[in-house]
């Protein structure tokens, strides 16, 4: 399989097995159960608590995506749970409880997680701040599905940040790539207040941001050679299996 047919293949998979766990009411119960209240303070101090004791605009910064206001809420409600540190780590755990509770008992995790940490080590993390909190963050090794799920967030988050960087590099704010992306309600979902629709013109440049995240991973996918990308894919695919149509 080609680099970028690879990359095709994944992308959206991983990102959407990565919000059904986000949004599950699962993942909002451990953060309940270890002190947090509700709302969005486990998912802001879990998420980005790789990133230490950051101030509230260092952590909009780096992750971009989210409204401001919501970021602000949820990572000042939970700096009086938890060191961000250990806020990272719990929500690790619900990130590998969560895997177990929804991959595919029948999919070959052990070559997975074979195939992910490679790519995982290939990565340059220079200006992906996230993702190189994220990746070293520790990843168990007796316990292969959570770590495939693990692995499964860890590259989500670096397409994340690849497509940060694409997004600004091609004239585009970070709101009006929500809005081209998901339209005006899904991006007030995502904390952008009274976001506007989105210009026909600024389309084209969204497009590209899209190909150019595209490019930004390729040096990634370069890692494997074409038959283990090949089955890479497979096992992604087989993996995400759960996700609701």
């Amino acid at each position: 399989m080609e680099i970028f047919d690879c990359i095709a293949a994944v992308a959206r998979p991983i990102h959407d097995f990565g919000d059904e766990f986000m949004s599950d009411e699962a993942t909002a119960a451990v953060g309940l159960r270890a002190g947090f209240p509700p709302g969005r303070g486990f998912y802001c101090r879990g998420r980005f608590g790789v990133l230490g004791e950051a101030s509230v605009s260092v952590v909009q910064a780096v992750q971009g995506f989210l409204g401001p206001n919501l970021v602000t809420a949820g990572w000042l409600a939970g700096r009086s749970v938890m060191p961000a540190g250990e806020a990272a780590a719990c929500y690790a755990q619900a990130v590998r409880k969560w895997g177990r509770a929804n991959i595919p008992a029948d999919v070959d995790v052990e070559n997975f997680n074979r195939l992910a940490q490679q790519l995982i080590d290939a990565a340059d993390a220079d200006a992906l701040p996230l993702f190189a909190g994220w990746r070293a963050q520790p990843c168990p090794a007796d316990d292969l599905v959570g770590a495939a799920m693990q692995r499964i967030h860890v590259l989500r988050e670096h397409r994340g940040a690849c497509h940060l960087s694409a997004v600004r590099l091609c004239g585009l704010s970070a709101r009006a790539a929500m809005v081209i992306n998901l339209g005006v309600e899904q991006a007030t979902h995502y904390g952008w207040q009274e976001p506007h629709p989105a210009v026909a013109t600024l389309i084209p440049r969204w497009r590209r941001a899209e190909q150019l995240t595209d490019e930004l991973q390729a040096p990634l996918y370069a890692a494997l050679a074409d038959r283990p990308r090949t089955e890479f894919a497979q096992l992604v695919n087989a993996l995400t299996d759960s996700l609701a149509p």
